[in-house]
C-alpha cells in the first residue's frame, strides 16, 4: 500500500493537497511563497505534526527564493522573520520549530545567498525523505506490539495526510494489516473538525482495511463491548518525561484504556520528542476559534452568544502510556531515561 502524496516540491513550488476539502474533493494547491504556506498551516489545509514540519521547511525554501541580496548578512537577516512567521502558525507541534531550526542551520552554513537558497531546498527535501523513511521503520517496530487478528482503536488522523510518508499510528496499523495482525480498525470522528471521520476514513477506505467509525463519546462503550487489543495514537509533542500532547480527546481515551486494561501506545518520530521540555505542563496548547465548535459546515448549532472552549490538543501523562514507538525503537518507563537513549543512537538528528 502506498500513501497519498500530501505534499511535493515541484519546479520551485509546493504542491499541497488541501485537506479541508477531503473526503469529497481532492484539490491540490500550488504555493509560491511563504505567506501562502503560513496560511495553509494556520487554516489546517496542511496538518499533522510531522507534515507541518515538512511544510514549514518547504515554506522557508519558498521564502528564500524571493530574497534579493548579494550579502549573506542581509540574506540571513531577511530569512529570520520568514522562519518566525512560520513558527507562529501553530505552537504545539514541536516538529515545526525542529524543522525550521534545521533549515536555519543549513542556510547559515552556506557561503553566499545563492548557495543558501539551494541548501534550503536540499535540506527541505532531506527532511521530507527522512520522515518518509522513519515512518516505515516506525511501522515495523510498532506492528510487533499488535497480536494477530486484533481489533485496534485510533484517534484523529496519523496517516500519509499527517506525515508526508506512510503514517505514524496509522503507519503501524497499515504495517500490522499487511502482516495479518489487524482484523479491524475502529476510529473516532475527532470533533470538532472531524479529522477521523473525514481523513482517516478516506485513507482506510483507499487501503481497503476493514474499519468502523465511532462518535468520540462512544469509546468507553466500545471498550466494554468489543475486545480492543490496543489503542494507538500519534503525537504533536512528547516531553522529556514521556507526557504526550496530541489531538484533543487523546487524554480521555488514555484514561478509558487504563480503566479497561487496554495497552495505550503512542507512535511518533524522534523529531516529535522535545527533550528541552521537562513535562507536559510546559507544552503550549493551541486554542482555536470558538466558531469551529459553535458551527457545523458553516451553520450555527448553538444559540447566539454561547461561549465555547476549543483547545486543539490535550496532554496525556506518561503514566497512562504503555510504550512510545519511534523509528529508533520502542521506549517504555522510565521515559526520562528511555527517550534519552533514543538520541544516543548513531544518526539521530535533533534540535
Amino acid at each position: 500500500m502506498e500513501g497519498v502524496k500530501a505534499i511535493e516540491w515541484v519546479n520551485g513550488r509546493v504542491r499541497l493537497l488541501d485537506q479541508t476539502r477531503l473526503p469529497h474533493q481532492e484539490m491540490y494547491l500550488e504555493l509560491e511563497d511563504y505567506h501562502q504556506m503560513a496560511a495553509a498551516i494556520r487554516e489546517m489545509r496542511v496538518r499533522g505534526a510531522p507534515l507541518i514540519g515538512i511544510a514549514a521547511a518547504y515554506g522557508m525554501a519558498l521564502g528564500a527564493r524571493h530574497i534579493e541580496t548579494s550579502s549573506m548578512h542581509d540574506f540571513l537577516a531577511q530569512l529570520r522573520p520568514i522562519a518566525e512567521a512560520l513558527a507562529a502558525t501553530r505552537p504545539t507541534a514541536v516538529n515545526l520549530s525542529w524543522a525550521l531550526k534545521r533549515m536555519t542551520l543549513a542556510a547559515e552554513a552556506a557561503l553566499d545567498p545563492q548557495a543558501a537558497r539551494e541548501a534550503l531546498v536540499t535540506e527541505a527535501l532531506r527532511i521530507h525523505q527522512e520522515n518518509a523513511d522513519a515512518d516505515r521503520r516506525l511501522g515495523q517496530h510498532g506492528a510487533q506490539l499488535i497480536p494477530a487478528g486484533s481489533a485496534v482503536l485510533t484517534h484523529c488522523n496519523t496517516g500519509s495526510l499527517a506525515t508526508g510518508g506512510y503514517g505514524t499510528a496509522l503507519g503501524v496499523i497499515r504495517t500490522a494489516w499487511e502482516q495479518g495482525r489487524v482484523s479491524r480498525v475502529y476510529f473516532s470522528e475527532t470533533r470538532p473538525l472531524l479529522q477521523g471521520a473525514r481523513l482517516t476514513a478516506w485513507e482506510l477506505a483507499r487501503d481497503g482495511i476493514p474499519a468502523t467509525l465511532i462518535p468520540d463519546s462512544a469509546a468507553g462503550f466500545l471498550m466494554r463491548r468489543v475486545a480492543i487489543a490496543c489503542v494507538i495514537v500519534g503525537a504533536d509533542r512528547i516531553a522529556a518525561n514521556g507526557d504526550v500532547a496530541n489531538k484533543i480527546g487523546t487524554y480521555t481515551l488514555a484514561v478509558l484504556a487504563k480503566e479497561h486494561a487496554i495497552p495505550f501506545y503512542v507512535a511518533a518520530p524522534t523529531s516529535t520528542i522535545d527533550l528541552a521540555t521537562a513535562s507536559g505542563d510546559q507544552i503550549p496548547i493551541e486554542e482555536r476559534p470558538a466558531e469551529e465548535v459553535t458551527t457545523f459546515a458553516g451553520v450555527a448549532v448553538t444559540p447566539a452568544g454561547i461561549e465555547a472552549l476549543n483547545p486543539a490538543f490535550d496532554v496525556t501523562p506518561h503514566s497512562y502510556i504503555a510504550a512510545i514507538i519511534s523509528e529508533r525503537g520502542t521506549a517504555r518507563e522510565p521515559y526520562a531515561r528511555s527517550l534519552q537513549q533514543l538520541f544516543q543512537q548513531e544518526g539521530v538528528r535533533h534540535g
